[in-house]
C-alpha cells in the first residue's frame, strides 16, 4: 500500500519537474528572442548579482539569525517567533520597491500615492501582535500544566521538558 503511494508521489514530482522546465524554457526563449525588450546582458548581470547576493549575504544572515533564535527563544515560543520572522521578511521583501519609492516620479505623485513605509510598519506590527498573543497563550497553557506541543514544521516534540519527563514517567 505504501509503495503505491510513493509511486504516485514520484509521478507527481516528475510532472512538476516537467512543468517547471517547460516554464523555464519559455522564459529563456522569450529572453533570447525578444532581446530588444529584455536586454539579455543586463538580465544576466542581474541574475549573477542575485545569486551572489543570496549566497554571500542572505544565507549567512539567515543562518546566524536562526542560530540566535534557537539559542535565545525557548522551545514553546520558537515556532511562533520563527513564523513571525518569516512572514515579516516576506512582506518586507515583497513590498521593498514600494516602501523604497522605486519607480516613483516627482512629476507624477500618483505612481506611488500611499505611505508604503507606514503601511509596512502597520502590517509588521499586526504580525508581531498576533505572535505576542500566541506566545502569551502558550505561556498560559504551560503555567496551567497543559503540554504545549510544537507541531509547526512537522515537529511533534513537547515544548516543555517537564511535560516530556511526565509523559516518559507515565509511559515507562
Amino acid at each position: 500500500m505504501l509503495v503505491v503511494g510513493l509511486r504516485w508521489l514520484a509521478g507527481l514530482r516528475w510532472l512538476a519537474v516537467g512543468m517547471g522546465l517547460a516554464a523555464l524554457g519559455y522564459g529563456v526563449d522569450g529572453l533570447v528572442t525578444m532581446s530588444r525588450a529584455t536586454h539579455p546582458p543586463q538580465a544576466a548581470r542581474w541574475l549573477i548579482g542575485a545569486v551572489v547576493l543570496h549566497d554571500a549575504v542572505a544565507v549567512p544572515v539567515t543562518a546566524a539569525v536562526g542560530l540566535l533564535v534557537s539559542r535565545v527563544v525557548r522551545a514553546p515560543y520558537r515556532a511562533v517567533v520563527q513564523g513571525a520572522m518569516l512572514v515579516s521578511a516576506a512582506v518586507a521583501l515583497a513590498s521593498l520597491p514600494l516602501w523604497r519609492g522605486y519607480g516613483g516620479s516627482p512629476d507624477n505623485p500618483t505612481v506611488n500615492p500611499l505611505p508604503y513605509g507606514r503601511n509596512l510598519a502597520i502590517v509588521l506590527g499586526a504580525v508581531w501582535a498576533v505572535a505576542a498573543v500566541l506566545i502569551a497563550v502558550r505561556a498560559r497553557r504551560a503555567r496551567s500544566g497543559h503540554a504545549v506541543p510544537t507541531v509547526l514544521a512537522g515537529s511533534a516534540e513537547l515544548a516543555d521538558s517537564a511535560d516530556s519527563a511526565e509523559l516518559a514517567d507515565s509511559a515507562g
